[in-house]
């Protein structure tokens, strides 16, 4: 399979969402629009910055109908203290095996201090009502992300 792009039927998942023990999948979100965004840790400083930004904008997401879930392979208990120290309202799921990741693409190769590792890469995807990606953002930058895809979000049919 090559690299999702817009136009592709998202490919369906189950996760395990902070606060419920319950699996959620992508077709029990159809018929909304969904933001599907991936982010590589909790508690880290981008991560946390994208999580509140996600967060404070939640209203405005609500309003528009679009449903908004943030997945990273931290555990469902590493959620639960992320969302209560930073007062969270946005929803988290677990990928802790990666599968999500990547089926997505999103758990890539990545450097540091010359190291190479695997993880997640910040991406987002922008999911229509019939579950179409409409658009995908990669290798995201924090600053402002939450609001862009607010916008494109709203234009949604």
């Amino acid at each position: 399979m090559g690299a999702l792009k817009a136009g592709d039927v998202a490919p369906n998942f189950a996760l395990k969402e902070d606060g419920s023990d319950a699996e959620k999948d992508l077709a029990s979100l159809r018929g909304q629009p969904v933001v599907l965004y991936f982010y590589p840790k909790d508690d880290t400083p981008g991560c946390t910055t994208e999580a509140r930004d996600f967060s404070c904008l939640m209203p405005e997401f609500e309003k528009a109908g679009v449903q908004v879930v943030g997945v990273s392979p931290d555990s469902i208990k590493s959620h639960g203290k992320f969302r209560a120290k930073h007062e969270l309202t946005v929803r988290l799921a677990s990928d802790e095996d990666t599968a999500i990741a990547n089926t997505y693409g999103v758990w890539v190769e990545k450097q540091m201090y010359g190291r190479s590792y695997m993880g997640v890469e910040r991406a987002t995807f922008l999911i229509d009502r019939v579950g179409k990606i409409v658009q995908i953002w990669r290798s995201v930058r924090v600053p402002g992300h939450a609001d862009e895809v607010l916008v494109a979000a709203k234009s949604v049919e």
